[in-house]
């Protein structure tokens, strides 16, 4: 009567066991044959233009999981234009998006994409010209392992109407459209030249931990092959611009009763044209200046730029006001023009 007993005991443990590695099983095929979405991304967009300067952008986009969907941050550098008054500039947006990060990424889980599938993808157009595009970097945790997905976005499947773009390049084109929506216009919907008084202002004004692990050189590794580093890029744009000014040298018999200095010209400050204008005036009785006359001997720039500076010391010449004693007097004054550039090493 004792065997049976020991029986049903054995098999209510075997039963156990099988049931256990059934499980466990399953766990392992879950991890290593289908992977679930990673949680969060970062991305490292280099664009390059053929028109510019600049011609080259740097992004690193950040995507978390957030409360109510997915958080994006968007850190763009440029680098340096001029060393005197267009240097390296880091610029932050932020936004987010009503998705998860699984839904932002939809089917396709970067970390089971084919290395062989993303190679062959690289390469389609090895002797093609290509003169604009975007070298394009995910870092994504899959298991214990960082990984490196890229894609390369050639122009004509930007601006062609029928790329025929791959499968992950144009599943990596669709994600950057929603993550870049969630931001507001990228580098290349940006103007080329800023309009004066609208610049775009550098928003970091204290350094997160985001911008130091980018001084770092963290983030380094997802522009492999590109011609800046984000690090250098980003101490680069710790260096203050030079400010240039305009003063008066000299005004005689009499000064004007105030000198007011406008904004250095933008063509000029772009052209880096400094020099000293000398001229004269006649002082009206009310005090204002007239008969404006650049002094004879005087070097004249020639074209655009000297009728700008001409112009800009005559506007401002036209404002001032001299004492009561000047009246009927002829001024002679010198107003210097100073970018305050440091000399260009040869």
């Amino acid at each position: 009567m004792g065997h049976p007993a020991r029986g049903s005991i054995c098999g209510m443990r075997c039963r156990a066991i099988v049931l256990a590695l059934f499980v466990l099983c399953g766990c392992v095929l879950a991890q290593g044959g289908r992977e679930q979405n990673p949680s969060q991304f970062e991305i490292g967009r280099h664009t390059f233009i053929d028109v510019g300067p600049p011609n080259d952008f740097y992004e690193l986009l950040f995507v978390r999981p957030a409360s109510s969907g997915s958080s994006v941050t968007r850190i763009t550098l440029t680098p340096t234009i001029d060393g005197c008054f267009q240097p390296a500039k880091v610029e932050v947006a932020t936004g987010s998006l009503a998705v998860s990060v699984a839904d932002l990424l939809g089917k396709t889980n970067p970390c089971t994409i084919p290395e062989k599938e993303l190679r062959r993808e690289r390469t389609r157009c090895k002797n093609c010209p290509v003169f604009s595009g975007a070298n394009v970097a995910m870092q994504v945790q899959c298991g214990d392992t960082m990984r490196i997905v890229r894609a390369d976005i050639l122009d004509r499947d930007m601006f062609d109407p029928a790329p025929n773009t791959p499968e992950h390049t144009s599943w990596t084109m669709r994600l950057l459209s929603q993550i870049d929506g969630a931001v507001g216009p990228g580098v290349l919907d940006q103007p080329m030249f800023a309009v004066p008084g609208e610049e775009k202002k550098e928003v970091p004004t204290h350094e997160s931990e985001t911008l130091r692990d980018i001084g770092a050189g963290k983030y380094d590794e997802l522009f492999k092959g590109a011609p800046d580093k984000p690090s250098d890029l980003y101490h680069a744009a710790q260096i203050a611009p030079t400010v240039p000014t305009i003063r008066l040298l000299s005004s005689t018999p009499f000064p004007p009763d105030a000198f007011v200095s406008p904004g250095y010209p933008p063509l000029l400050k772009a052209a880096h044209v400094s020099g000293t204008v000398s001229f004269t005036v006649d002082v009206n009785e009310d005090g204002s200046a007239t008969n404006f006359t650049v002094e004879s001997g005087q070097a004249i720039l020639p074209g655009v730029v000297g009728q700008i500076l001409h112009g800009v010391t005559e506007q401002m010449v036209s404002g001032w006001r001299f004492p009561k004693g000047a009246s009927g007097q002829a001024i002679h004054a010198a107003i210097e023009f100073a970018t305050n550039c440091p000399p260009k090493k040869q």
